[in-house]
């Protein structure tokens, strides 16, 4: 009885190639002979000529992507150096008072944002009378409280929007919650603002901002009530 014999299908010749690494060693004359699709146009080139091809098409994705990583590079050291220079600006407020114009001033000229405002609660008796430490009301207050991250996107009747100079110009915001330290009450809250709709979207990366409200809100801890320092402490 005849045994049956079953067609030798691909998966059978990539096995029996990925077995034998040395066939084409041994028969070299059968890789000038494979014609295959250049992939651009249907013109057939040899397997040689397609492994270059391959591998000039890997090079060249390589290459965009160390350009990328480059750029990203050169970016962050910008960034980092505006932060630097607005930290060293607060640090050299010497008045508590002054702090609040700094840090808006600051963010304007060091991180073009067109509006900025923030207000404090909890700030000490001395400073009862400045307009950062005007009432915010009991809504923003809440509001405040419940911002694990900043928010960023469009005007959606904000009150804290009613604290910028030009709040009818607004296109989008990001609301930054303001703590002494990371464990502490929230203690403020910061606006930036934009006429450019795209400045602060809904899907932007808020690491940053985050960072901006942290140092914020430690400069801004001179000017906390000793009670609230107090309780912040505790």
């Amino acid at each position: 009885m005849n045994p049956v014999l079953h067609p030798i299908t691909e998966d059978d010749i990539a096995d029996f190639l990925a077995n034998r690494p040395d066939f084409f060693e041994r028969h070299a004359e059968l890789l000038a002979s494979v014609q295959l699709s250049s992939g651009h146009g249907g013109r057939a080139i040899s397997l040689q000529e397609r492994q270059a091809s391959l591998l000039r098409e890997k090079i060249k994705g390589l290459e965009s992507r160390v350009v990328d990583m480059i750029r990203h590079g050169q970016d962050n050291l910008v960034i980092a150096g505006k932060l630097q220079s607005w930290t060293r600006r607060l640090l050299q407020t010497a008045q508590p008072r002054d702090l609040p114009g700094a840090i808006v001033h600051g963010l304007a000229t060091e991180f073009q944002i067109p509006q900025a405002a923030l207000r404090l609660w909890g700030v000490d008796k001395a400073y009862a009378g400045e307009t950062f430490a005007a009432d915010a009301g009991e809504a923003v207050h809440t509001f405040a409280a419940s911002l694990s991250v900043p928010y960023c996107g469009v005007n959606a009747g904000f009150e804290a929007a009613s604290w910028l100079p030009q709040a009818d110009q607004i296109q989008s915001l990001a609301l930054i919650a303001l703590r002494p330290d990371n464990d502490a009450p929230v203690s403020g809250l910061l606006v930036l603002a934009s006429p450019d709709a795209q400045r602060f979207h809904s899907g932007m990366g808020t690491e940053f901002l985050e960072r901006l409200g942290e140092m914020a809100g430690a400069a801004l801890s001179r000017l906390r009530a000793p009670l609230a320092l107090a309780m912040a402490a505790g």
